[in-house]
């Protein structure tokens, strides 16, 4: 069983837990490409089997969000499982937000929360934090492609839609703009629309998954391995090279004359994906290898 499952993550649920019930279901070697916050929403895509090799091969990594800012307080974690740290004394104007998002748009320094997955000397800033230990990350590049404000939300809450690159905090971009605002504000809710390739569009509930492995039918749910690669080129191998090819040796070219160097391309034998090649020199080499053993 291999390919990727288009997952609904449910709020209250880790990402590792999901990963785990996947592979009970699954009985493979299971991953996700991109974690979510437990108490976030939406698409959490799945690698199942030999997709587990083909996270850093994604195409597009960019990912999109709904998600709620409350002008109510800071929390030591920016969202709303935290302390407060310190309270909103106001709600901002409309007017006021819509000002300040240019500034968090395009590409932003943004400094990774103490309550997450960064790791400082090999161990995650968030284990650090829960022992007392508020490390500070150090600030780094990350791209915000678009911020729009929609509606308000309670007393003290705005929707915010955005679209960005990977490895960016919404939970960080909440509390920055409150910052800026001098209004403290965190994150009250997210819902993940979109990862890459996968979006809230076919989506999959923990639920459904488990049915159809009930029912004999789980593996029809899955993706197949090129799904998120459709961006490379793609190169079928003539009958002669397929040998070669299936175990995992260089290529010559010709076999690819418009790829250029340092490209990426998809090899095929039929419509079986062998794996990820580059070109280097006269010779495509695989990056990674999906037949035995990677390249």
């Amino acid at each position: 069983m291999n390919g990727f499952l288009n997952l609904l993550k449910p709020p209250g649920m880790s990402s590792g837990t999901a990963v785990a019930i996947m592979k009970r279901l699954t009985g493979e070697r299971v991953g996700h490409a991109g974690t979510l916050d437990p108490e976030a929403a939406g698409v959490l895509p799945i690698m199942v089997g030999r997709a587990t090799r083909l996270l850093d091969y994604f195409v597009d990594k960019s990912k999109s969000y709904v998600a709620e800012i409350a002008f109510s307080g800071a929390t030591d974690t920016q969202d709303a499982q935290g302390v407060v740290t310190e309270k909103g004394k106001r709600v901002p104007a409309r007017e006021e937000i819509l000002a300040a998002l240019p500034a968090f748009t395009g590409t932003i320094l943004q400094r990774p929360p103490a309550y997450s997955a960064v790791k400082r000397g090999g161990v995650p800033l968030y284990a650090l934090a829960r022992k007392g230990e508020m490390v500070v990350a150090n600030a780094r590049e990350t791209l915000i492609r678009s911020l729009e404000l929609g509606e308000k939300t309670g007393e003290d809450g705005y929707m915010l839609s955005v679209d960005c690159g990977g490895g960016t905090y919404i939970r960080t971009l909440c509390h920055d703009l409150g910052q800026a605002l001098h209004a403290p504000a965190h994150m009250r809710f997210l819902l993940r629309t979109r990862a890459g390739a996968f979006s809230l569009d076919g989506a999959v509930t923990i639920e459904e998954a488990q049915q159809a492995k009930e029912e004999g039918r789980l593996e029809q749910l899955l993706l197949p391995l090129d799904y998120p690669l459709q961006g490379y080129l793609r190169v079928i191998i003539p009958q002669r090279y397929q040998k070669m090819a299936r175990n995992g040796s260089k290529l010559p070219v010709s076999l690819a004359p418009d790829l250029l160097q340092g490209e990426r391309c998809r090899i095929y034998d039929g419509n079986t994906l062998l794996g990820i090649g580059r070109l280097a020199g006269d010779e495509i080499r695989f990056d990674v290898g999906l037949i035995g053993g990677d390249s």
